[in-house]
């Protein structure tokens, strides 16, 4: 990657200031693709999420919900989300689709979103927000706030989520998704791995990184935003 195919970025949002972390594949130009953070916030875990997607020739934006701050101790991070407005992180979001679909080197009409714990959540919800600009969202081991207003997203819809997660109800999950496939407007993938939590994260410190989960789910989900995302 060259120096130009990174940025550190500020865009207006909800009336301030946000920021993020802009990748953009060496051929200068791809569709446009969401990132959204764990509880750990814009960590190199997320970066590197991604350079990942700009190699498979994506532009990715991961806006910085926390404005600055990371951490890796669980408590710290409770509070970081606790704290976090989600109105105010939802038009982050909003902001960074806008801001995203602006840009030249971004070719698609509409933008794929990706998130992680927290951010598979706020992935949902995003979805649900902007129904004519995300056009696929694929949540990782993450709920949305609002089930019932997710359940009504009209977009590509791909998960991936660990059986053994004890913080997400396989059950639950299972209940969004054929609610969303109930609706038949779109694709509503359910991917389910013999996994725990954070399985795709390589840094994490709870140790239940999953290489093989990992390399089986990544590879679905950059197949899948090739589809979606145009």
């Amino acid at each position: 990657m060259t120096e130009q195919s990174v940025q550190n970025v500020t865009f207006p949002s909800n009336g301030h200031t946000a920021h993020g972390y802009l990748r953009v594949p060496e051929s200068g130009t791809g569709p446009g693709v969401i990132v959204i953070q764990e509880w750990w916030g814009l960590t190199t875990h997320i970066a590197d999420i991604c350079d990942r997607l700009a190699r498979e020739g994506f532009v990715a934006l991961a806006p910085d919900l926390y404005g600055g701050p990371t951490t890796h101790d669980a408590a710290e991070a409770k509070e970081m989300l606790i704290s976090l407005p989600v109105e105010r992180a939802t038009q982050d979001l909003s902001g960074a689709v806008d801001f995203l679909l602006d840009q030249k080197s971004v070719t698609s009409a509409h933008v794929g979103v990706i998130g992680f714990c927290m951010g598979g959540g706020f992935a949902l919800g995003l979805a649900a927000e902007r129904p004519e600009q995300v056009s696929a969202a694929v949540p990782f081991y993450g709920m949305p706030k609002d089930a019932d207003k997710a359940a009504t997203i009209a977009c590509a819809v791909q998960g991936h989520y660990g059986e053994k997660d004890g913080s997400i109800p396989v059950e639950a999950v299972q209940a969004l998704f054929d609610k969303l496939a109930a609706t038949g407007d779109t694709a509503a993938e359910l991917h389910l791995y013999p996994a725990g939590h954070a399985f795709l994260n390589d840094e994490n410190l709870i140790g239940t990184y999953d290489p093989e989960a990992a390399k089986l789910a990544w590879s679905r989900a950059v197949e899948f935003l090739r589809r979606h995302v145009r």
